[in-house]
């Protein structure tokens, strides 16, 4: 499974005469081991620019998108599902977009950090997920089912261990 979204963020500071450029940041994520499997910084975000990052990511069975009309354009390997009402198919990937703007401060909300062109964010992002991607690896890895003793109440008997190490550790 793979899903993918876009991120609307601005670029370089202006009087307020003028406007700001907007910019968006366009990721693809596979559920299992959670990872980026591509990404593009653009000013447009395209079928084109989309189709870019589909055709250069490993194939998948599903693609799930929100309701974005753009990803009607791009041809997907596997099966497209659009899902125009909720979040339901793209929760990971809207997880993974929270996880970009609490890491990266240029991408965070009402931030006084910015990035004055498309190539510093480009580069930001790269670092990033490389980051991203080594950590969501070995988190994979290490966790294993945790069985607890029969007497215990707990009504999850499988429970996931929290892996010793963060994200930070792989920067």
């Amino acid at each position: 499974m793979v899903e993918m979204d876009e991120l609307y963020w601005f670029l370089a500071r202006k009087p307020k005469t003028e406007t700001r450029e907007n910019c968006y940041v366009i990721a693809m994520i596979s559920r299992e081991p959670r990872q980026i499997l591509g990404f593009s910084a653009t000013r447009n975000k395209s079928a084109t620019t989309i189709q870019r990052i589909v055709d250069n990511a490993p194939p998948a069975e599903n693609y799930c998108t929100d309701g974005y009309l753009g990803y009607l354009d791009v041809i997907f390997p596997g099966r497209h599902i659009r899902n125009i009402r909720d979040k339901s198919d793209t929760h990971n990937i809207e997880s993974v977009n929270a996880d970009l703007r609490h890491y990266i401060s240029g991408l965070a909300r009402r931030s006084r950090c910015f990035y004055r062109s498309l190539e510093t964010l480009e580069a930001v992002l790269d670092v990033f997920v490389d980051a991203y991607n080594a950590y969501g690896e070995a988190k994979f890895k290490y966790r294993k089912p945790v069985q607890h003793k029969p007497e215990t109440t707990s009504k999850h008997l499988n429970l996931w261990r929290d892996p010793p190490f963060s994200i930070f550790d792989f920067l």
